[in-house]
């Protein structure tokens, strides 16, 4: 959420950088924020002066009262101005209200060194790291690999749920369960990161705080009966630890990282990466989340990328950092780079992760903050999230890349320990 005064005090700025994320109803909503901020202003203004003036007449009535002069119209003029302000008051409540539903629907302003532009064919490449492998064969996609080796089912899984949800077999599921503890392994022993075993499933109170409520209701699946919903990401729990709280300055950073399955329900998606990992309702995810200071998360923004692109170093996977423009921007990212693996089928590159420094948006949301001192006005922590990976994914590119003449996939040898020293999956 957006600060309100901010708007109010550089409404020209705040416009023209909302603007460049290409949505005109994001400067419309802007605008009449202001417009209603200065409506309020008004009310508010109006309501302590009524109160000023029954004020005064309090002070005459206890003047004149006691001396036997008649103060009944004092009284009765004294109701009118209560009726008047409990009357103004309702609709600067109603007023406020409307002020914040259009505030939840506001996206984060985009950083200044965030490139301006208005989709994804306008975002920055930063650095590109590896070799992509170059075949003597033709390359299969991942779901015919998986198919072919007994690892992966997609036709009973749609059997059993329906369509993108997959079956895992075997060295499948085994090749899912060592990435996720290899990644968790790499962040807490080596990253300094805090493993955290979060709930897979968040009331709306802990939606609104990352800002998935109310924009992206639709992406979202809820419990019938109950204000919960299934975690679109373990960056909705991890953010919420704090929510409503005042952590100590020196407390901070605070990293932390968890696994958890991840749903969504891919609203506005239908047809796009409809085969095989890559866009699932059901998928598993490491996580990194941190708390930070705000003249520190940037460069907290810098450490969680390398820690994402360790990842993939170390698994020897071909990949590049992008710097998303303003157009490509999340809803709550104030600044992102997005790590795009490279995958044969496609003959390109796939994200992967996205890491992103929410500033103080998410913090004001959920009321995170911390203090510099005993005495000190509290102040919004920032947050940043980045996905440690995106787990399927990352299983998806290790099919794909490793994939051998005779139907094989080698194991990266990072992963070998975790997969009881195999060096290879064989049909």
């Amino acid at each position: 959420m957006l600060d309100i005064k901010l708007i109010q005090e550089n409404f020209e700025e705040i416009k023209k950088r909302l603007a460049t994320r290409g949505q005109p109803q994001i400067v419309a909503d802007v605008e009449e924020v202001y417009r209603l901020s200065d409506e309020m202003k008004g009310l508010i203004q109006q309501v302590q002066a009524l109160r000023e003036k029954r004020n005064r007449i309090s002070d005459e009535v206890k003047k004149l009262k006691p001396v036997g002069q008649d103060v009944s119209w004092l009284i009765e003029e004294a109701r009118k101005i209560g009726e008047e302000i409990s009357a103004l008051e309702k609709q600067a409540k109603e007023l406020e209200e409307k002020l914040n539903r259009l505030l939840l629907r506001i996206p984060n302003l985009p950083h200044e060194s965030v490139p301006v532009g208005n989709s994804a064919e306008d975002n920055v490449v930063v650095r590109t790291v590896g070799e992509p492998p170059v075949f003597d064969f033709e390359p299969l996609p991942h779901w015919d690999i998986g198919k072919n080796l007994g690892i992966l089912d997609f036709e009973r899984a749609a059997k059993i749920t329906g369509s993108r949800f997959a079956l895992y077999f075997g060295l499948g599921a085994k090749l899912e369960r060592a990435l996720i503890n290899f990644m968790l392994d790499l962040h807490t022993k080596e990253k300094g990161f805090k493993e955290v075993l979060p709930p897979f499933i968040a009331n709306a109170a802990s939606l609104i705080g990352t800002g998935n409520l109310p924009k992206f209701v639709e992406d979202l699946f809820k419990l019938e009966g109950y204000d919960w919903y299934l975690i679109p990401t373990a960056e909705v729990p991890l953010t919420n630890i704090y929510r409503s709280e005042i952590l100590e300055a020196e407390r901070l950073p605070q990293r932390f990282v968890a696994y958890t399955p991840c749903f969504r329900s891919e609203a506005g998606s239908y047809g796009k990466d409809i085969r095989g990992l890559i866009r699932q309702h059901q998928f598993n995810k490491v996580e990194m989340m941190i708390f930070s200071l705000p003249e520190k998360s940037l460069e907290e923004l810098e450490y969680m990328t390398s820690c994402a692109e360790e990842v993939l170093k170390r698994l020897g996977l071909a990949y590049r950092v992008v710097a998303l423009c303003t157009g490509d921007l999340g809803f709550a990212s104030g600044k992102t780079y997005d790590l795009e693996v490279w995958m044969p089928s496609r003959n390109g590159y796939m994200e992967i992760s996205s890491c992103s420094d929410c500033f103080d948006f998410q913090a004001r949301r959920a009321q995170i903050r911390f203090k510099r001192g005993p005495k000190a006005k509290p102040e919004f922590v920032h947050t940043l999230n980045g996905s440690g990976l995106a787990v399927g994914r990352t299983v998806s590119a290790i099919l794909e890349n490793y994939q051998q003449k005779d139907g094989s996939v080698v194991i990266p040898e990072a992963l070998r320990p975790y997969m009881d020293g195999l060096e290879k999956i064989t049909p």
